[in-house]
Formats: structure tokens, C-alpha cells, sequence
């Protein structure tokens, strides 16, 4: 239920963002950042970014299901619906803002910002070999 807070921020504050990896804890949350306005590049390799256009939209559908459930049973209640935390087509929306990037690869964000993705142990990484 955390994951429904409220952002701390204004999402639309936020120029971009580097996300290192799919895993749902560090991505999980993007669709509902986009709902709110966000609308900066997510840089990510190109096996995140397609992972996540597997799993992002696989977890919106989870959270329609999820909140359909509880739904049922606060109707019986007596309480109001409540929406999910996004929905699969939420999140095949927000992949319109990730920005594949070469692997190993300096990217030039602006005039004071540079990244490379390289290899940390805990990153995706698929080869030609």
C-alpha cells in the first residue's frame, strides 16, 4: 500500500532519470510517476529498457487484478472503489519516454552531466557473441 503514497516531490520537477536496471523495486514505480507528469528521458541500456516493456505493463496488469479484488470485498463494505496504482496500458504509455543507450557507452545528458552504464554485478547485459 506504501507504493500508492504520494511522491515527495512534483514529479514534473524532475529533468530525467537513470535507471540502472529492470528490477521492479528500482522500476516498478515509473508508470505512476509518468501519471503524475513526469516527462524526462529514462536512460537505461537496451536490455532494461526491454525488460521493462515486458514487466512494467505484466505489473500494471497485476495491479488492475490486485485492486479488482480488494475492490469486491470494500464494496461489501460499504467503501468507495479505489483505483490501481496504474494499468497496463499506463505503462506501455510511459514507455514512450525511455531512451535506450549503448552499453559501456559515454552519454552526454547536458553540459555538466555524463554517464556510462558498465558492468556493476547487478546490471543486464546481452552481447552479439
Amino acid at each position: 500500500m506504501e507504493n500508492s503514497d504520494p511522491f515527495l516531490y512534483n514529479a514534473n520537477d524532475i529533468d530525467f532519470m537513470l535507471l540502472t536496471h529492470a528490477h521492479i523495486d528500482h522500476s516498478g514505480r515509473i508508470p505512476k510517476l509518468y501519471n503524475e507528469g513526469f516527462r524526462g528521458k529514462i536512460y537505461a541500456t537496451k536490455a532494461t529498457c526491454d525488460l521493462c516493456q515486458i514487466m512494467l505493463p505484466d505489473s500494471g496488469h497485476i495491479q488492475e487484478v490486485e485492486i479488482e479484488w480488494k475492490n469486491r470485498k470494500r464494496k461489501r463494505e460499504g467503501k468507495e472503489d479505489l483505483p490501481p496504482l496504474y494499468t497496463a496500458e499506463d505503462a506501455l504509455k510511459c514507455m514512450e519516454i525511455f531512451e535506450p543507450v549503448e552499453y559501456d557507452s559515454i552519454i552526454d545528458i547536458d553540459d555538466n552531466i555524463s554517464v556510462r552504464f558498465n558492468d556493476a554485478g547487478h546490471m543486464l547485459r546481452f552481447c552479439n557473441c
